[in-house]
């Protein structure tokens, strides 16, 4: 038996999170049923279970690529309503046709590492704080930031949805008008590096993300998409594994 939502993931039709939402929805059927409980368990192999009236089917194989996705793209699959362009947009650009989905989130007018899966365990896990998986950036914020502020800095602040402290940060270089930092984190709270360098007045003018754990955008350009590496994918493996 397997939760109703970790097996729509499996398949590659979404997140596990969205599957959630889907399923509370009541866009999900399990043997002609509508079913909106969220702990629900199937068989995979007996069970008929349809979402938004397509019928899935267990998915034998399981996809990773890392994409470098360019600003001007929102992280998300389908059309925006307000017109913006999404990564469905960019993988018709690109001329990418694997049906896998994003893990996790990158702002729109942010840049760099995005990991696509469809597997969609894994995805969760990699999103999930609890599973304390380090996202490296490097930021540019408007100003020179001074030693008493990059001192708040590391201490950490309270933003108005809690205290938030980055697990390491450092100046890497200074210009005349901004200053760049190496920040690492596991938040995946919306926006978490715009609104905390905001908070001590410098506004993020750049934002990239560099690796995900050990996986890392050095060797990919901008809108270039690469299959993970066995070892890249065992280590995303090992890091999730027996925690949460």
């Amino acid at each position: 038996m397997e939760r109703l939502n970790k097996f729509i993931a499996s398949t590659g039709y979404c997140s596990r999170r969205k599957a959630d939402e889907l399923i509370e929805a009541g866009k999900v059927k399990v043997n002609d049923k509508v079913v909106k409980e969220l702990g629900k368990k199937i068989n995979p192999e007996k069970d008929k279970v349809e979402v938004e009236g397509k019928i899935l089917k267990p998915k034998s194989e399981k996809l990773y690529y890392k994409l470098y996705k360019p600003r001007g793209y929102l992280t998300a699959l389908g059309k925006d309503k307000f017109g913006k362009k999404t990564l469905t947009d960019l993988f018709k650009e690109i001329n990418f046709d694997k049906r896998v989905f994003p893990v996790g989130r990158l702002d729109y007018d942010s840049e760099g590492l995005l990991i696509l899966t469809n597997d969609g365990d894994l995805a969760y896990k990699l999103s999930h704080p609890k599973f304390k998986v380090s996202k490296e950036y490097l930021v540019e914020v408007q100003g020179r930031v001074n030693t008493k502020d990059f001192q708040k800095m590391k201490k950490g602040t309270h933003l108005e949805d809690g205290f938030f402290k980055p697990d390491f940060l450092q100046i890497e270089k200074k210009t005349p008008t901004s200053t760049w930092l190496k920040v690492i984190i596991h938040s995946g709270k919306k926006r978490i590096l715009r609104r905390y360098f905001k908070k001590f007045g410098y506004p993020v003018k750049r934002l990239i993300r560099k690796k995900v754990g050990k996986v890392s955008v050095e060797d990919v350009k901008p809108f270039q998409i690469q299959k993970l590496t066995k070892e890249e994918v065992e280590w995303l493996k090992r890091s999730v594994k027996d925690k949460g």
